[in-house]
């Protein structure tokens, strides 16, 4: 009977280790994995919250339309740095959509790809997602750095650095909605 058990533990080890090598299960399994262990994003602290440089910063939007991140100075701004590759990206994007439904008027919202437009918009149109996806035409302003997917920054109307997130988080909890509440009124 002992051998039995040891020899159903080695078939699940195995059925892990063959579930994660095999790319059509391995990007599923890190997404759950991904939305299981996120939390809401902790606020920096007030004496630590470092400022953008400038906002000399040129997007484009899905359109081909030249935008100037300087149109949103005095507002809060939301920017992730994402992919469509990416599964910690794609765990944290239907908490994104669900605050950009209830914020989108109230809060600059800014989603950054090094992919292609079509990429992009493609996948946008297929989970359903509204959330306004860019292209960088220039560098981002320091200290903003979106070499790490995802890497997202919560910028308050002063353009002070409240958030700056690596790695993927529920977008959507209380709290951060609490610290949004928060920014919108400052």
């Amino acid at each position: 009977m002992k051998l039995f058990k040891n020899q159903w533990s080695n078939i699940i080890i195995i059925v892990i280790i063959l579930a994660m090598v095999i790319p059509q299960t391995r990007k599923p399994i890190q997404i759950f994995v991904n939305k299981l262990i996120s939390f809401a994003p902790s606020v920096n602290d007030e004496d630590d919250r470092a400022k953008i440089s400038n906002y000399n910063w040129v997007l484009e939007n899905k359109r081909g339309k030249r935008v100037e991140f300087s149109e949103f100075q005095n507002e809060v701004v939301i920017i992730n740095f994402w992919a469509t590759w990416c599964p910690p990206c794609i765990a944290e994007m239907p908490s994104f959509q669900e605050l950009y439904e209830d914020y989108g008027d109230k809060v600059t919202f800014i989603f950054v790809s090094g992919e292609q437009h079509e990429t992009t918009d493609n996948y946008m149109k297929r989970k359903r997602f509204t959330l306004p996806s860019y292209k960088m035409l220039t560098k981002a302003p320091e200290p903003m750095d979106g070499r790490t997917l995802p890497t997202t920054y919560v910028l308050s109307k002063d353009g002070s650095i409240v958030i700056d997130k690596v790695g993927s988080a529920d977008w959507n909890s209380d709290s951060f909605r609490k610290t949004l509440d928060k920014l919108l009124i400052e």
